[in-house]
């Protein structure tokens, strides 16, 4: 049997968030006015936070297509598998196509299908965000001048508004030239009734981007009036907003508010980059130590992802701990990027060299590359649970966190901007020079192509670099990066409609505003080219 997924999204949700005590009605079953609900919200803040919990506890779960699937998908695990497949759709996070990598499907593009079991989580998941959000938005009067109330009401806004920026820069192409082009159904918390019963068809990229602008502003004013503190870097404080609208700028070529955004970023921000002792070692598990995470995946060693053993992220993608990992590979660098990182930079530690050694290590992780067979260049980025430490190496238990924004993204969203508007490349330099490779210099040449070598190298395999290519028109081209397998080496021009994701037959299905021929186009999967 065929699930229709978007219009039984809000009735699922509804189940799943009847133990959050939804604001939405009273125990009774009568419907709950705006007033009541603020009231309610105000007198009894633990059933907004409920909500708020609900948005960002759809960030980490353990096979949320289960039911749509009809069983277990190994790579179902929320946002983290679309972080996941982005990488596997890349140039630089290098991975052998066999039995035990559940990244496969993105590996060679068999993704873009709209049955795809990737299509569907990509679109249940982001949706499924977008209705938390919206259930919290809904719940709290937009004019209210309660802190926590204001709190709450801009985790909503903002995670909406995120969840509108990831979609919109999937399913089309960069902002610039295709602000009338069909992007994604907006659904808001004032249509959704309507279009829980006719359907929602494609906005444009333009309206889907102004909804997110009106969503992140919106939210950085309430930040801005709210005292209220965040408990946990899992939640969105004034900081991270900013960070969200620089990375909405960069995509709509607003460099100027870009920048602004950026520096708005780091000075309300309590992060710091990781230092030059630091950067280089394993590490990444653990949202509170780890002083340059803004924003984050938080994991509880009782969650479900991790009591599963290898139905986590860390699983897929972590060298030193058990998982999915040690059996399909491991993940590696494109060659031809790690050659270009400097001897002085202290980031080219965070993978094995090209004899499969990493001397910066301690001597248990480098026998531990060798005693698993890992290819030169592997990830040592990394940490098992519980650090980099001896004590953690090969542990069994995989609840490390997971990075969504760091500050150093701020300080390279500001260089570029900067660069593009006024020829400076002072913040680059600068922070290159004091936190990665104290012999850094920029030599000329296209600022944008270095600020992206650089961004490659500082967030290869957490899932961003993706929307980098994007933006910036690029193409993927895998010749000289070392895939192990030659079926797998790619060169797709950019504007290519196989990097386009497309709408799922489900969603086509259960959408009366939405028919095939409305859907991104259907290519063929790229044919393998000779490498070099």
């Amino acid at each position: 049997m065929k699930t229709k997924y978007f219009l039984t999204l809000a009735a699922i949700s509804s189940i799943a968030l009847s133990s959050c005590e939804d604001l939405d009605t009273l125990p009774d079953g009568s419907t709950v006015t705006s007033q009541q609900k603020e009231e309610i919200a105000e007198n009894k803040p633990e059933r907004a936070e409920a909500g708020v919990t609900a948005i960002f506890a759809q960030f980490t779960q353990y096979g949320p297509n289960y039911t749509a699937f009809g069983g277990l998908r190994h790579n179902d695990i929320g946002y983290p598998s679309i972080m996941m497949a982005t990488d596997a759709n890349g140039q630089d996070v290098v991975m052998e196509n066999n039995g035990y990598n559940w990244a496969a499907g993105s590996l060679d593009y068999s993704d873009r299908t709209n049955t795809s079991y990737e299509s569907q989580m990509v679109w249940n998941d982001l949706y499924q965000i977008i209705f938390n959000t919206n259930n919290v938005i809904s719940s709290i009067d937009p004019e209210t001048e309660d802190s926590q109330s204001q709190f709450f009401l801009a985790q909503g806004l903002a995670g909406r508004g995120f969840a509108y920026l990831t979609l919109a820069q999937l399913y089309q192409f960069n902002y610039k030239g295709h602000e009338s082009s069909p992007c994604v159904p907006l659904i808001t918390n004032e249509n959704s009734n309507e279009a829980a019963l006719n359907g929602a068809e494609r906005s444009t990229v333009s309206e889907v981007f102004t909804l997110i602008k009106q969503d992140l502003d919106t939210a950085i004013e309430l930040l801005s009036k709210s005292d209220y503190a965040r408990k946990d870097k899992r939640y969105i404080d004034l900081a991270t907003a900013y960070g969200l609208r620089a990375r909405m700028n960069l995509v709509m070529q607003n460099y100027p508010e870009a920048a602004a955004d950026a520096t708005s970023a780091i000075e309300n921000s309590s992060a710091t980059p990781s230092s030059l002792d630091e950067t280089g070692l394993p590490a990444f598990w653990d949202s509170e130590s780890e002083n340059n995470w803004m924003w984050g995946i938080i994991v509880a060693e009782t969650d479900d992802v991790v009591s599963s053993g290898i139905v986590n992220w860390i699983s897929h993608n972590g060298t030193f701990n058990y998982g999915y990992c040690w059996y399909s590979g491991g993940h590696q660098i494109s060659k031809s990027l790690y050659n270009t990182i400097s001897d002085t930079d202290v980031r080219k530690s965070w993978w094995s060299d090209g004899e499969g050694k990493n001397t910066r290590l301690t001597p248990a992780y480098q026998q531990f590359l060798v005693d698993y067979g890992y290819r030169p260049y592997t990830s040592c980025k990394f940490a098992p649970y519980g650090g980099y430490s001896d004590a953690n190496l090969g542990a069994d238990t995989n609840a490390n966190d997971m990075p969504l924004m760091r500050i150093e993204e701020m300080y390279y969203i500001k260089a570029e901007a900067e660069a593009i508007t006024t020829g400076s490349t002072a913040t680059l330099v600068n922070f290159v020079k004091t936190y990665r490779d104290p012999e850094y210099q920029f030599n000329g040449g296209n600022v944008q192509d270095e600020i992206l070598r650089q961004k490659r190298i500082e967030f290869w395999g957490e899932g961003l670099i993706w929307y980098d290519f994007m933006r910036l028109n690029k193409g993927i081209d895998r010749r000289g990066a070392g895939y192990p397998n030659s079926t797998m080496v790619f060169n797709i021009p950019a504007g290519d409609n196989i990097l386009l994701w497309r709408i799922p037959e489900t969603e086509i299905q259960a959408n009366p505003a939405l028919t095939e021929d409305e859907n991104n186009p259907v290519a063929p999967t790229p044919s393998p080219v000779a490498d070099i």
